[in-house]
This record gives structure tokens, sequence and C-alpha cells, in this order.
């Protein structure tokens, strides 16, 4: 097998990773729906009202950070992403119903969310730390970047066969679909070999004031998490601006709103099976996806037509998936593997932290300033973030730079006194 697939030759992680991607394009397919629901059916494309869903889809992931991941360090990984599986499922059903009865109301939705996202908060840190638990510390880079290059092959195909399907059928039956994809996720966890898996269990306390302090205690850590808060803050509120660009900008309907989806998720493909390829994660791509990341964004803001727009999106999604991917893969490989699940729930919590409060912004943004700005206020400040983050690194005196000649980027090189930060930094 390729070096690209390599973790595919695990049977459990084959197992999961059919069930994983089965149930992401259900998920990715139930997100364009739901967004058009709201934007165009329920308020008639008011992108406040688009911010506000956001809100409640991933504000309990940042109140229930604390427990979330205590519980993954203790709790069996897979129990967690089966009740949470199992939970999400029952609101699908919930909101499909409501929708093709006629009942539903923006309410509905906003409450559904909220459960979901409450649902999602555990899922995330058992989800992110469970790969571990599959393949072994070698092949964990690439089920990771595989595990992304799932999340982002669905996020091609989703937004596209729902768009095609709103225009057809309307959206109640897209959003029942996403109950099968749940029901082949629960089935693909419960087939897995328990023999074959190596799970990893934290003792006696401490909870997530314990990941806390271990991440104080490492300045690689403390670097890689704000450049995943930054970037979740700012960088994925997609599914508002890809809304208003394509309806309010262009003057599209769904199924032009889904393939722009579809676009972004392409290059978020590219971007994970590129990673995957990799032997080893390096900082440097990180910052290279950045700066990239900020300036194709605010070369989409002033896109002067769909099919331009759309084209750009493609380097949105290879860039910032080629960072967060990178990202992910230096922080779990250099947690001890008792502390992931802590370690996880603060990624998860830092990496949707903002967005509770951001995307309303960029909501009210789009309705009083016009639309290309909810592009323009993602791509600035992770221009920014990349400056400071550089920055950091170069004059701080835990990481601090050496000059190779032989390498492609030496400022990036980084050592801590003496010592190459080879094995934290995954050089």
């Amino acid at each position: 097998m390729s070096v690209t697939f390599a973790s595919l030759s695990n049977r459990n992680y084959k197992r999961y990773f059919i069930g994983l991607t089965t149930s992401n394009i259900g998920q990715w397919m139930a997100r364009t729906a739901q967004a058009w629901l709201v934007l165009v059916t329920l308020t008639g494309g008011n992108a406040s009202m688009l911010g506000w869903l956001t809100t409640l889809s991933f504000a309990p992931t940042l109140l229930l950070a604390p427990i979330a991941g205590s519980i993954a360090d203790r709790v069996s990984k897979r129990t967690i992403m089966n009740a949470a599986a199992s939970m999400m499922a029952i609101d699908a059903i919930a909101l499909s119903t409501l929708v093709l009865t006629g009942h539903v109301q923006l309410w509905h939705v906003f409450l559904l969310a909220g459960l979901d996202g409450t649902a999602a908060a555990f899922d995330g840190p058992a989800r992110q730390a469970f790969v571990s638990e599959v393949v072994p510390l070698s092949m964990l880079p690439n089920a990771i970047s595989l595990n992304s290059a799932s999340f982002n092959g669905a996020r091609l195909l989703g937004p596209g066969i729902a768009g095609v399907l709103i225009a057809a059928i309307d959206t109640g039956p897209v959003l029942a679909l996403n109950v099968l994809s749940f029901a082949a996720l629960i089935v693909s966890l419960s087939s897995l070999n328990k023999a074959e898996l190596h799970p990893a269990r934290a003792k006696g306390k401490g909870g997530l004031v314990e990941g806390v302090r271990y991440v104080r205690e490492r300045a690689d850590l403390k670097v890689l998490l704000f450049i995943a808060f930054m970037f979740g803050t700012f960088g994925f509120n997609g599914a508002i601006s890809n809304a208003v660009m394509a309806t309010e900008a262009f003057g599209k309907g769904p199924s032009e709103y889904g393939m722009l989806g579809s676009w972004m998720g392409l290059g978020a493909l590219t971007g994970a099976l590129a990673s995957a390829r990799r032997p080893r994660p390096r900082l440097r791509y990180v910052l290279e996806a950045m700066a990239g990341f900020a300036i194709v964004m605010c070369i989409s803001a002033i896109a002067p037509n769909y099919w331009s727009f759309a084209a750009l999106l493609v380097g949105v999604g290879f860039t910032s998936i080629t960072c967060i991917i990178t990202a992910n893969s230096l922080v779990q490989m250099s947690t001890e593997p008792a502390m992931r699940g802590r370690v996880m729930s603060l990624w998860g919590a830092v990496i949707l932290g903002g967005v509770p409060f951001v995307s309303p912004v960029i909501g009210w943004i789009g309705d009083t300033f016009g639309p290309r700005w909810t592009v323009a206020v993602q791509g600035i400040p992770i221009g920014i973030t990349f400056v400071l983050v550089t920055m950091w690194i170069m004059r701080t005196d835990q990481l601090s730079v050496v000059v190779d000649r032989n390498k492609r980027a030496p400022w990036l090189r980084l050592v801590r006194g003496q010592v190459t930060e080879d094995v934290q930094l995954g050089r």
C-alpha cells in the first residue's frame, strides 16, 4: 500500500475509516441543508441568524471542555463516540421530521443545534485521541491526515450532493439521510477488534487542571494552541461567507452554494493527502500555510465573479487544512498518551473557542458592510497571527533560532537551549 494510505493496512483503522467517512458525508450534507434552511427558508436572507446558528453549534465545546477531556482520558473513547453518535442521530430524526411535516421553526433549529453541539463537545476529544489507540505511533501522523482527508473528502462531496438534492427535493429528505450516516459510524465502531486496540487511560486525579499545567510548561504546545485558536476563530467561517457570497454577491441558488463547499473541500482533501505523504509534520508547514491562507482569503474577497471565487476556495481549503493537520499532528505526537484526551480537549476548546462570539459578528458584518467583508475579516487576522507567531519564535528565550543553510527555511529551525526540537516539534 502507498505511503499516503499506509494506515489503511491496519484492519481496525480501515473499518473505522469507512464508518467515519460515511458519517462525515452525511453530516456535511446536513450542515449545508441546515444553513440553507436558516438563511433562505426561515429568515429570508438574514446572515446574522446564520451566525447565531454557528454559535449555538460550537458554544458547548467551549463550555464543556473542562470535563470532556478528562472523561475522554478515563472512559472508553469508543463508548463516548457511540453515545455521541446516537444523540446526534436522534437530533437528526427530530429536525428532519419537523421539516418534512412543515412544522419547523427557527427556535427548533437553534435548540437542536445546541444539543448537537453538546454531543460534539464530548465526541471531539475522544475522537481526536481515539486514533492513537487504533494505530501504532509510527502511523499516527498518517492516520491523522487520513482522518482529515475523510472529513474534507466529505466536504468535497457532501455540499455538492446536498445542493443538488435541495434544489430537487428540498431540505427535509437531505436532513433525514444524516440519520443513516450516524448508523454507519456506530456499526463501524462496534465492529472493531478490541484485542488489537491499545487504549491509554489516565490514573488518579487532576482533570483539566493537570492538562492546563502540562501545556503551560510546554512552549511548543502553547504556540500551536494559539495558532489553533486564531485559525478556529477567524479562519473557519466558510459556512457564513460562502452562503452570503453565493446568494448576495453573485445571486446564485442552492446548487451553486453547495458547490462552493465542494471547491473548498477539493483543496482541503488535496492538503490532507499531501500531509499524509509527509513522513513527519514540521512547524515550517504550519507557518507557510498560515501565510498562504491569509493571502488567498484577501484575494478571494475581491474576486470579480462566482467562478473565480470558487477557484480561489481550492487554495483556501488547501492552506487551512495543511495548517491544522500539521499542528494537530505535532500536538498529538508530542503529548504523553495518558494526557492526550485532556490536551485534545484544550485543542478542541481553543479551535472553537472564539467561534460563538465571532460568528454573529461576521454575520452582522455581512448584513452591514456587504458579503465580501465576511471573507476579508477571515484572512487579515490570520496574516497578523503569522507575523506575531514568527516574531515570538524568533525572540523568545524558550524557543530560539539557529541557522542551517541546508534547510529551505533555516529561520524556522528551532532549539531549546542547545537541544534542537526534533522530538517535540517533529522535525
